[in-house]
């Protein structure tokens, strides 16, 4: 693995790119909402981010959300509701 293209935590902040795309959709959710399009903006399922955790505790860099999404798709992982019978 080139661990040259991975980061860490430290240095996306010291950079100020944690909050910004592709580690973050925060500031992404923000603009779309003061521009009343909130629909367009693709929020990852929070298993990509429990994933993410995982992958930064375990490696010491922080993961872009998409290529986490993308591997967890991959793997077999699906971003599917579950919809219960209700009595």
């Amino acid at each position: 693995m080139n661990n040259k293209a991975f980061k860490t935590r430290q240095q996306l902040i010291d950079n100020g790119q944690l909050n910004a795309k592709p580690y973050s959709v925060i500031s992404e959710a923000y603009i779309a909402l003061h521009n009343e399009q909130l629909d367009s903006v693709h929020i990852p399922h929070s298993d990509v981010y429990y994933v993410r955790a995982a992958l930064e505790k375990h490696s010491g860099f922080v993961f872009p959300l998409n290529l986490v999404e993308k591997a967890m798709k991959a793997e077999g992982w699906r971003d599917r509701q579950i919809k219960h019978n209700v009595v």
